[in-house]
């Protein structure tokens, strides 16, 4: 990172945290898809969002600068940051009375980095990067093609992280216009953001989606080679999107914060004791971390006609749509998580029949479905007796007995035995890593392939303790 970039402060001083910042690498076009969708949702806000933005050349920013006039008009306050190569103080949109301009010295770290960030009272968001030096390219040198430019850094809806961002960037403005950074830390100050709703990330989320997968249709490159490594790039990101939601759900259920971390070593550990392969474990794993997001719980099931009212594992497709509830229809739509949808949509069928959507009963609820309904019936369990005066063994105990009076009516009688023989470990001191995936990265989660690289995706520096 160059030095006294803001990208840096922000590492620095998260660096010896708890929550250390994880950072991914992005093309181009992804944060160009990143950044449009983000900035349609404040042509639709109704709360006059104020907006820092950076786009290393003035060049750049006059390519959007039609697009930021519609913007402006949405927002109390935009300044946007660029190195001054050009006569883009002179377009229209630039003489707007709550447009600033920031002219950056070209040898100003901040020249380097890509920022978009938002503050509204609705909620939070944040697009930061930094392009890698010629260095960092390697061997093959900067690419020739602007698509396949190369970005470090991260985005996010969380307030604090935001916030704190805004501030280090105003900090910079001041260096360059005192009088703009007193301004802007008194919009900051007047707005108070809201951790985002689950309904509005939904839409947020599938706008992103809509960008990337619109973005990947139009990519152009030389090689097939570069297509796909530009392909992996926008469908991490996919998940990403998806994966930011579910840990925005997490963090706004004070009594359960780590529901979707729990969940996930729990459900991972009964398909490793069934011996399920590789796969099929990933795929749970990823469903697991998704399983709380709201509007595919939520979804308006409407049963296709079929020979049979049921669904069954090995059929192709699942005959369930959800024409109004965005979540799951994005889900649907990308090939790669068609099979993490089903799962979460038939997590609330029961063993019996008697669940929903669709009444599933037995072996007709896809295993993975079967293995986070009881994974999650058990962390909630769990969670809901830890601050009573039973000891770790005895909630253990309670949660497992709940689950066994439920057997063969809601739940699989053998995957209750299976979380029996679980139990019984953590009884004895099993302790399992609690495993936070890098929202940074993604594509190991669904390609069985890339076994050797999901080490580096995890930080496995924490034990579960469920007390």
């Amino acid at each position: 990172m160059l030095q006294g970039s803001l990208l840096q402060q922000l590492e620095l001083a998260h660096r010896n945290t708890k929550r250390p910042i994880r950072f991914g690498v992005y093309y181009k076009n992804t944060l160009v898809a990143l950044c449009h969708a983000l900035e349609d949702q404040i042509l639709q806000d109704v709360t006059s969002p104020l907006m820092i933005t950076a786009f290393q050349q003035g060049k750049w920013y006059l390519q959007e600068a039609e697009r930021y006039a519609d913007i402006a008009k949405k927002s109390r306050q935009i300044a946007i940051m660029a190195s001054p190569d050009s006569v883009w103080a002179e377009h229209s949109t630039s003489q707007l009375p709550n447009v600033n301009l920031i002219a950056l010295d070209p040898a100003d770290p901040v020249a380097q980095e890509w920022h978009l960030i938002i503050l509204s009272p609705q909620y939070t968001a944040m697009v930061i990067c930094q392009e890698l030096s010629e260095a960092d390219y390697g061997a093959s040198g900067i690419p020739a093609s602007d698509l396949e430019r190369k970005f470090y850094g991260l985005w996010t809806f969380e307030p604090e992280l935001v916030q704190e961002t805004a501030q280090l960037a105003i900090a910079h403005i001041r260096r360059y216009n005192p009088q703009l950074a007193a301004q802007l830390t008194t919009t900051q100050k007047a707005i108070q953001p809201n951790l985002a709703t689950p309904e509005f990330l939904g839409t947020v989320v599938s706008r992103v989606v809509d960008y990337l997968q619109s973005g990947q249709l139009n990519i152009s490159v030389p090689t097939t080679a570069r297509h796909q490594a530009l392909d992996r790039n926008l469908i991490s990101n996919e998940i990403q999107a998806f994966l930011r939601m579910a840990q925005i759900i997490d963090a706004a259920d004070i009594a359960n914060p780590m529901a979707a971390a729990e969940v996930v070593v729990l459900s991972e550990t009964i398909g490793q004791l069934l011996d399920l392969p590789a796969w099929r474990i990933k795929r749970l794993r990823l469903a697991s971390l998704l399983h709380r997001i709201d509007p595919l719980q939520r979804a308006e099931i409407i049963l296709t006609p079929t020979t049979s009212t049921h669904y069954r594992e090995d059929a192709p497709s699942c005959p369930l749509t959800c024409p109004l509830i965005s979540g799951a229809q994005v889900l649907r739509t990308m090939p790669r998580l068609r099979a993490v949808a089903q799962i979460i949509t038939h997590q609330n069928e029961w063993w019996d029949g008697t669940g929903e959507p669709a009444g599933l009963a037995g072996d007709e609820i896809p295993l993975e479905s079967r293995i986070l309904s009881l994974a999650a019936d058990f962390q909630w369990r769990v969670n809901q007796k830890k601050n009573s005066q039973l000891s770790q063994q005895e909630i253990f105990s309670q949660a497992l007995e709940e689950c066994i009076k439920q057997q063969s009516h809601r739940f699989d009688p053998k995957l209750v035995d299976t979380l029996t023989l679980l139990v019984m470990g953590f009884q004895q001191g099993l302790e399992l890593p609690q495993i936070t995936p890098k929202v940074s990265t993604g594509m190991w989660l669904l390609d069985h392939r890339l076994d050797t690289e999901s080490k580096t995706n995890l930080d496995m520096n924490q034990n579960l303790r469920i007390r």
